[in-house]
């Protein structure tokens, strides 16, 4: 108890500050949101009382059905509705009434809001839709510890706590965290040796840009961006069948390579094809908003999958880059944001005036792409589209964004059903995030452009830092990365977020100048050993007091394995791939229509690609990932859920590719003219990345010893033991020393610190 009322009292003012006033935004609204606005807040519709508790206007007002009362009054507690109901312990003038199943107010709460009224009732706007501020660095004692801004937030937060952050991870260890973050692959041992060896004071600074210019970190980066495009190989729906929308996969590779700075990144995504004389690239990069799926299924309304799939547009486009669900106005006005059933339709109006129809025919004459495409060949690759890996000669044809010669009419749909149309809207965004000023942003896409990457839109640089942290410390924070509104999860430092927003658009949203700010923070290179009284304080680590320390994701899991083993084929793009998967899946959940009926599993170096090239189809997503949390690409993802199934150890010690890769690299190491005893230890620096301790060395000599004796025992089960997998097998005379080292290197892959990233 005593680490949960610790965090409770932490967040009583979720604020940088030890200011005793009672915040509207981080102490007040909260409870408001949770207990209130569901009778009281933005949606009219569901409103009681005439009351509306989160715009002063109407919460300092006259009650209208208590004559001479009022909610609230300012410095008078006593005298305020609002308080006297929310302390009151008679259940038939209590608020929230039991029967809303909302739950009376804590006595710390109560205690909130008499503090606040007393202190004046000051009412603020939402602290999201408030521009950052680039706030001075605040003043620590320790100032040793600090490398950079990032470092002066989260030590003066945890100075204000009365606890301190953890020393500088070893060296071993640093690496395989930086690795893994940055490229998503594990350091080689030609890399640790370098590394370890290295004493000069910039080598980790030099580490960290070696790894920002490979390939690789391109791919690493890309994967994120894949699940907040719902990007996928198949269409969904019942069918389900092959769509060729990679060549926007290799796109984002390239844009995160090349350092597109992250205003034209949402911009060509949003509007590419809308620039003035726009060029492939910029189309190819609207394909973001063409990833939903797409029915193939006969006897359907167009129309009514025409308006599905604005209505994806829209919620992808909310929740990926402004951090809201706005879906939740597509039938009311928002319950809990104060985002009307009009703002909703004004903000899908933007993509009502596409080319794209709701149905082209059913799967007998299914396209790769559905209309408005993009067509490219041979010769566009090799000059404006280079970074696309096209394998044929054919030409290629992408599903793509673009706009109508004539003007089509936007209307609210009642209750959000598509044969519903009741007033017309025009184009515009939230006007509780940002005005829409006509006279600066047209009423099309690149005006929605303008209007999103505006340097007044107190979201799009909060949204993109927040996930950005969030990939390197596993939690944003804001934790619901989704959702910056009422109902979404405080910052837990303010001051850090809004500091790296303004400070990310001042450097011109440079994406990976805000990694290297990250990466050689002291606050990342923590140490990830945790005390007792770390535990008790901080569970989670949301003050930071400690390094990051998660499972990979279910794609560098598959990394790991195939580039320790050295089977993996490291070719950057190109067309998605059929690994190894359990027979009969694809074929259990089919209409038995298109090519997508029969799994046909690839062979050769495909079996050896990174995961982020696995084909994900929508209505089989692949099991090995999906046991391990990926998302399964139907829509917009922006934060996976990481569970700790029992289903994912025997993924483990049962996937062909992790017992592969356990038989390829017992054969690599055995062409070593080296002792068992060595090789053993060159598996464990391989795929640990880290020296072995001599306990864990002689523990895995036991096993290696044991496993041998088994085999020398049954040399024929040795032999089968090695025959997993397509990858050439050597000849061999003797299996069984074979057999007993992969043994011991598969148990190697299944210990759980191979697959977490510190």
């Amino acid at each position: 108890m005593g680490g949960v009322l610790f965090f409770a009292s932490c967040l009583h003012s979720n604020r940088d500050d030890a200011s005793a006033a009672v915040s509207f935004n981080f102490d007040i609204r909260p409870i408001l949101s949770d207990k209130c606005f569901k009778c009281h807040g933005p949606d009219a519709s569901h409103r009681e009382a005439h009351l509306r508790l989160d715009i002063p206007d109407s919460a300092l007002a006259p009650l209208k059905n208590t004559k001479g009362a009022f909610a609230i009054v300012p410095g008078k507690p006593d005298q305020s509705e609002l308080y006297r109901r929310v302390s009151s312990p008679d259940p038939d003038y209590q608020m929230p009434p039991s029967d809303s199943h909302l739950g009376a107010l804590t006595p710390q709460e109560i205690i909130l809001f008499r503090e606040w009224i007393s202190q004046g009732a000051h009412f603020e706007k939402h602290w999201a839709f408030v521009p950052p501020v680039k706030a001075p660095l605040p003043e620590v004692h320790n100032t040793k510890w600090i490398h950079n801004g990032i470092d002066n937030f989260v030590l003066a937060r945890l100075e204000q706590l009365n606890m301190q952050p953890n020393d500088e991870a070893d060296k071993e260890r640093l690496l395989k965290r930086l690795c893994l973050d940055l490229t998503g692959l594990p350091p080689t041992l030609a890399r640790m040796n370098a590394f370890q060896q290295d004493n000069n004071s910039d080598a980790y600074e030099r580490q960290v840009d070696e790894l920002l210019a490979t390939p690789q970190y391109g791919e690493k980066m890309a994967v994120h961006w894949l699940d907040v495009a719902r990007y996928a190989d198949s269409y969904g729906y019942q069918d389900d069948n092959i769509r060729t929308q990679w060549p926007w996969r290799d796109w984002v590779i390239h844009a995160f390579n090349e350092n597109l700075p992250y205003d034209k990144f949402l911009t060509w995504q949003i509007a590419g094809d809308m620039l003035p004389n726009a060029n492939k690239e910029e189309i190819l990069a609207t394909a973001f908003f063409r990833n939903h799926k797409y029915t193939e299924e006969g006897g359907v309304v167009p129309e009514e999958y025409r308006i599905e799939y604005l209505v994806d547009k829209t919620r992808t486009f909310g929740k990926g880059i402004l951090g809201l669900t706005v879906e939740c106005a597509q039938c009311h006005d928002h319950k809990y944001d104060p985002i009307s059933q009009k703002d909703y339709y004004s903000l899908l109006a933007f993509f009502n005036n596409t080319k794209e129809v709701g149905y082209e025919g059913d799967v007998s004459v299914s396209k790769p792409a559905k209309l408005p495409i993009l067509s490219f060949n041979d010769s566009d690759v090799h000059n404006t589209l280079s970074f696309i890996n096209k394998k044929d000669t054919g030409a290629m044809t992408v599903s793509v964004m673009g706009q109508r010669d004539t003007f089509r009419t936007t209307y609210l749909l009642s209750r959000g059903r598509y044969d519903a149309p009741k007033d017309s809207v025009q184009a515009a965004g939230p006007k509780a995030v940002m005005a829409y000023d006509t006279t600066k942003f047209p009423r099309n896409r690149l005006g929605l452009a303008q209007w999103t990457v505006s340097t007044n839109n107190p979201l799009t640089a909060r949204v993109f830092v927040n996930q950005l942290w969030q990939e390197f410390f596993g939690r944003g924070i804001v934790k619901s990365a989704g959702d910056f509104g009422m109902q979404g999860d405080l910052p837990t430092n303010p001051r850090l977020l809004d500091w790296l927003a303004a400070d990310f658009m001042e450097h011109g949203w440079n994406t990976k100048r805000l990694v290297r700010q990250i990466v050689l923070s002291s606050t990342y290179r923590q140490s990830a050993r945790t005390t007792k009284e770390q535990l008790e304080k901080d569970p989670e680590n949301i003050w930071l007091s400690r390094g990051p320390r998660s499972r990979l994701s279910a794609e560098f899991v598959r990394d790991l394995v195939l580039s320790t083993s050295g089977l993996l084929v490291p070719t950057i793009g190109g067309p998605s791939v059929k690994p190894y998967q359990p027979a009969g899946l694809w074929e259990s959940a089919t209409s038995g229509r298109g090519v997508l009926a029969t799994y046909r599993q690839d062979h050769h170096d495909s079996l050896y690609r990174r995961g982020m090239y696995t084909f994900i189809k929508l209505t089989v997503p692949p099991p090995i990932m999906g046991i391990f949390d990926a998302s399964n690409r139907d829509q917009c993802e922006v934060r996976r859920g990481r569970t700790n199934t029992p289903l994912q150890a025997p993924a483990m010690l049962n996937d062909p590719t992790v017992l592969e890769a356990a038989r390829v690299l017992a054969q690599r190491l055995g062409s070593d003219n080296t002792s068992p005893d060595d090789k053993i230890v060159k598996a464990f620096r391989t795929i640990l990345c880290r020296t072995p301790s001599a306990q864990e060395k002689q523990r895995l000599i036991n096993y290696y010893n044991d496993q041998l004796s088994v085999f020398q025992k049954d040399p024929a089960a040795a032999k089968k033991s090695l025959e997993v997998g397509e990858y050439p097998r050597p000849k061999i005379t003797d299996p069984t020393a074979y057999a007993a080292l992969a043994r011991t290197i598969d148990l190697l892959y299944n210990l759980e610190e191979t697959i977490t990233k510190t």
